[in-house]
């Protein structure tokens, strides 16, 4: 990601700032800025989303195909990623070098979703051992402007909601041979629940304080921070360290306790906003460069 060096001089007010529960942009501590969220921007795919927090944009397509499901879960369909940090974003995604981090948030991606309860991986099986649904989760990188991994979640979380897989019907004959009949209607299809989904918030220690949402200039002046995936009744269902800095057991229970708290809020911000966007139909404005 782009890198951002503050000289002490410049660290000296946001650190003092922090202090205080007032940051440099005029929030506190526990404060989101504005996130746009819009889904259905991509018109060759199963759903698609796009969402901007500051200066982060993430565009993030599903496509469903059939496939065989996995031998050790024969009865569930299953979610494949694939994260592509677009040189537009930063110079230095230029040639290879966005490919570690593609790899790094898209094995987080794949943690997050290791779960049973997250989405329901039994509803996107057709036939056991033999179909399923896979679905295709692309994320594509377009602008990197601080609070990376909380934004791919919302607009991960986003596009599931918004994708509508072809409901499938399977016609058995009298010799037993098997044929899968997709309907052509538009209308009949299967959707995903993603009441259960997590979302990742981000916690940067910084002095004795931290802070959630965080600007690249703020992160810039933190060592450490804490991935926590939160569900929408603020159970945590895994962590991850990232930074050079160390966090004691403290701090570690602190920013967990802050992150259930924001988690819970920021789900319940979006799932409003999401069935307040599909309440208006296809005859919704168009907003952005996909528009």
């Amino acid at each position: 990601m782009k890198s951002i060096f503050c000289s002490r001089g410049r660290q000296t007010f946001p650190v003092e700032g922090w202090r205080e529960d007032l940051r440099v942009d005029g929030r506190g501590c526990e404060d989101y800025r504005c996130v746009e969220v819009e889904t259905d921007v991509v018109s060759n795919t199963s759903g698609s989303a796009r969402v901007k927090l500051g200066h982060t944009d993430i565009l993030v397509g599903v496509k469903a195909e059939m496939g065989t499901p996995k031998l050790e879960k024969a009865n569930e369909g299953y979610l494949e990623f694939f994260v592509d940090c677009s040189a537009n974003a930063t110079p230095e995604f230029e040639g290879r070098g966005g490919d570690d981090l593609g790899t790094e948030i898209a094995n987080t991606l794949y943690r997050i979703f290791n779960n049973k309860s997250s989405v329901d991986l039994k509803s996107l099986c057709i036939s056991p051992r033999e179909h399923c649904w896979i679905l295709y989760v692309d994320v594509l990188l377009l602008e990197c402007g601080g609070n990376l991994f909380d934004t791919i979640c919302i607009a991960v979380k986003a596009a599931l909601f918004n994708t509508r897989i072809p409901r499938v019907r399977v016609l058995e004959d009298e010799e037993g041979s098997k044929d899968i009949e997709l309907s052509d209607d538009p209308y009949d299809c299967i959707r995903l629940s993603v009441e259960n989904v997590p979302c990742i918030v981000t916690l940067c220690k910084i002095g004795y304080r931290h802070v959630v949402d965080a600007t690249l200039q703020e992160e810039a002046c933190s060592l450490a921070s804490l991935l926590v995936s939160v569900t929408n009744t603020g159970v945590v269902t895994c962590m991850r360290k990232v930074g050079k800095g160390s966090l004691d057991p403290e701090s570690i229970f602190e920013m967990m306790e802050t992150g259930k708290r924001v988690g819970k809020v920021l789900h319940a911000s979006l799932q409003s906003v999401l069935h307040k966007e599909e309440s208006l139909g296809p005859k919704r404005p168009k907003v952005g460069f996909l528009g």
